[in-house]
């Protein structure tokens, strides 16, 4: 399979020719003569001539051209070439010439994506491995192992299209069809309201808090409780009870619903190290003995709780730190009323955005209640690709199970077909044209931090990434950098596509060209404000 250097080839040379391919084709079909076409820039290093054109691949893969006769005010053509030359073509011509290109980048990504839908492929199911006790679906009895095959009537088949159709669904009963032991039924579940915010858009949607997941068995203890007393401690993991293997909380409940008496646990437990500034975990198996509690179901039956409330990392500067929050610590309340897990604590800050809020917790060294006036502060942090972003944070973070830690989710092989596939393509393409313009926009505005340019050491890196996950990430990657590619060309930059659109509609409108000079110098201050866009993502890149 191919390597990181070929792939990053590959995705430029695809999306550079189909780019001048447009400005081509729509040249030849306005009679406007085409001397050369390259993919990429400097010497040549391979080509033919078909024809009056000549066809070539040059040096450096960063970009390509079109050469069309008499594309440049001084250039000197013969009488017949000047006829065709492309600034004595007509302006609508030029305009379509000179838009072509772009929209061959926006129309490229809906074949793109049809190909990526068409057919089958394996998705996540709608089965439920992990239901947050918190939460609406938790109180509406919806428990791990339910399949959910309809909301609000509406037939789902994967996981990521069950949580699509809650966008904008929330503070209402929803019905909910699941499937359990073979038979449907209808459930009704309130959503909670949840603010899914980026960068520069957010999007309201309800949540009802499943996960595909089958998590594994991690407990929460209070000091002075009996799992205490028996040596259990907060983020500890249930490997096996009495020697039967517990690899999730659903074969936890199983188990404990059969044994009596006596237990035996073997647990899983992170041990804090320091080894000189670095910080760290190292895993120990430990065993405990205690006694079943009567009449208790699940974690209950041993005294403990669901570690879901419990604090596990505090950010160092952060509002939680400052207020005295700790590792261990139980979250209790926000504005007096309880909290039940983190899920639900990232919901009520997503709604409260700067606004001071009281926060309750019981100590997990003393068991002590504290309750103080906290807010939300800009956190700043890098993601894996190095691009920094300053959200609002409160500073704490609950246990997340990592990816070894969870077992494999339910598949599903969905198959679709032509019709259906176009159609999904079709749609997506005008919804990632609408992001790209938020986030120009918000660069323009500086509500989006320069930082998040990337240049081609950036894009080497998604590529090579990409192959890691497959030919579909890959294909998705190209369609998206297509339709940046065709966004970008349009704005009315000098020496960009943009511009040499609005020159034609001056012209069309004003019925005579921009003046040579002006045109002269609008071209330096492009190519200025080019490079020093190219120099930001590229001191970004080096950065990263």
């Amino acid at each position: 399979m191919l390597q990181g250097p070929g792939l990053f080839i590959i995705l430029l040379g695809v999306l550079i020719t189909v780019h001048e391919l447009g400005h081509f084709l729509v040249a030849k079909a306005c009679g406007v003569k085409v001397i050369r076409f390259s993919i990429g820039f400097g010497p040549k290093l391979f080509g033919f001539t078909k024809g009056e054109t000549e066809y070539q691949v040059a040096l450096l893969p960063l970009g390509g051209y079109v050469k069309m006769a008499g594309d440049s005010p001084h250039e000197e053509l013969s009488p017949e070439d000047a006829k065709r030359g492309f600034l004595n073509a007509a302006p609508w011509k030029r305009a379509l010439i000179v838009v072509a290109g772009p929209v061959f980048n926006l129309v490229f990504p809906v074949l793109i994506y049809f190909v990526v839908f068409f057919g089958p492929h394996e998705a996540t199911s709608t089965r439920v491995g992990y239901v947050d006790p918190a939460m609406p679906a938790a109180a509406a009895g919806i428990r791990p192992g339910d399949r959910i095959v309809a909301v609000d009537g509406d037939k789902v088949r994967t996981f990521e299209e069950m949580v699509g159709t809650f966008v904008g669904r929330f503070g209402r009963p929803i019905p909910i069809t699941v499937e359990r032991d073979g038979q449907q039924q209808i459930i009704n579940v309130t959503p909670s309201r949840f603010v899914d915010s980026s960068p520069v858009d957010s999007v309201e949607r309800g949540q009802i808090g499943v996960s595909p997941n089958n998590r594994p068995a991690v407990v929460g203890v209070s000091p002075g409780s009996l799992a205490a007393q028996a040596g259990l401690k907060s983020f500890d993991r249930i490997l096996s009870i009495n020697g039967v293997s517990i690899p999730d909380e659903a074969a936890l409940n199983e188990q404990l619903q059969k044994m009596e008496g006596p237990l035996e646990l073997t647990l899983q437990r992170l041990t804090p190290v320091e080894i000189g500034a670095a910080k760290g975990h190292v895993p120990s198996v430990v065993t405990v003995k205690m006694q079943k509690q009567p009449d208790a179901v699940g974690l209950a039956a041993l005294g403990a709780e669901a570690a879901d409330s419990y604090v596990a990392i505090v950010l160092p500067g952060s509002s939680a730190e400052q207020a005295g929050l700790r590792s261990g610590d139980r979250l209790v309340a926000l504005n007096g009323e309880p909290l039940r897990s983190f899920h639900v604590l990232s919901i009520k800050l997503s709604n409260l955005d700067k606004t001071p809020f009281q926060l309750s917790w019981r100590s997990g060294a003393d068991g002590q209640e504290y309750t103080k006036t906290l807010a939300q502060a800009p956190w700043t942090y890098k993601d894996e690709m190095g691009n920094e972003s300053s959200p609002l944070d409160l500073g704490v973070r609950g246990w997340v199970p990592s990816a070894a830690e969870l077992t494999s989710t339910d598949k599903v092989t969905v198959t679709l077909g032509a019709g259906e596939a176009l159609l999904k393509a079709v749609l997506i393409v005008p919804e990632i044209v609408g992001q790209m313009v938020k986030v120009i926009g918000g660069l323009l505005t500086f509500q989006v931090s320069h930082k998040t340019l990337g240049g081609p050491v950036m894009m080497y890196q998604l590529a090579a990434k990409s192959a890691e996950l497959g030919m579909d990430y890959f294909l998705r990657l190209m369609a998206i950098i297509s339709i940046n590619l065709g966004v970008m060309n349009l704005l009315p930059i000098p020496i960009l596509d943009g511009f040499h659109l609005l020159s034609a509609f001056w012209e069309a409108i004003r019925r005579r060209p921009i003046p040579v000079r002006v045109r002269e110098v609008a071209t330096v201050v492009g190519f200025v404000m080019l490079m020093a866009l190219m120099g930001m993502a590229l001191f970004n890149d080096i950065t990263r």
